[in-house]
């Protein structure tokens, strides 16, 4: 049984974590082809793991990005396995009304269980269910580990197919990229806003 404190850190680290992915996934367009380590150190998501492809040499984007992704990942597995239903519901409220993605991935993780993690090693959803399902974090961080591989490498393999397309699509915004991270901001602010209503899990 999880103490306060180890409940109280864990959901006060992934909070962090979701306001620091915020920031890295808005200056992402910006800063991406500039300072793809910082980029990648504040979020590596997929759009920004791809992006710097082309801008990052391997050992920093192989580092940088397993650890990322794989700390987010435990952060939200514990957090589903320590407030259980709880964590689920208010994930699938950042969205408002459940939408049809986050029942589809119940029923995966309920029926593919240790290959969900797999497929889905950057999931939110997936890491917050199987925590929450009781899944023994040993096997999660096997399994979160091989599937954070592959999707690396599957990124790094298209990045480098596709690095001219990168490059010409980052100069193509460059002139407006400031403009773009202001109206992401603001957008994230306005969802933010929207899911603050009173059906929004505690």
């Amino acid at each position: 049984m999880a103490t306060p404190l180890a409940r109280r850190s864990v959901l006060a680290f992934t909070s962090s974590l979701f306001v620091f992915g915020t920031i890295g996934s808005n200056i992402g367009p910006a800063l991406v082809d500039e300072r793809p380590e910082l980029v990648l150190l504040l979020s590596s998501r997929n759009r920004n793991l791809f992006g710097s492809v082309p801008y990052i040499d391997l050992l920093p984007y192989v580092l940088i990005g397993y650890f990322r992704v794989l700390t987010a990942a435990i952060a939200l597995y514990f957090c589903g396995r320590f407030f259980g239903e709880k964590a689920v519901r208010w994930l699938e409220g950042q969205a408002g009304e459940p939408p049809r993605i986050y029942v589809w991935l119940e029923r995966a993780v309920d029926k593919m269980g240790v290959w969900a993690v797999i497929i889905f090693p950057g999931s939110n959803v997936v890491c917050l269910l199987v925590g929450h399902r009781g899944m023994k974090p040993r096997t999660f961080l096997v399994f979160v580990s091989i599937g954070i591989a592959i999707k690396l490498w599957i990124l790094r393999v298209f990045g480098r197919i596709l690095e001219d397309e990168i490059r010409a699509f980052l100069d193509f915004i460059d002139r407006y990229q400031w403009w773009i991270v202001i109206a992401l901001f603001a957008l994230s602010l306005v969802q933010g806003q929207f899911r603050r209503g009173p059906n929004r899990p505690e």
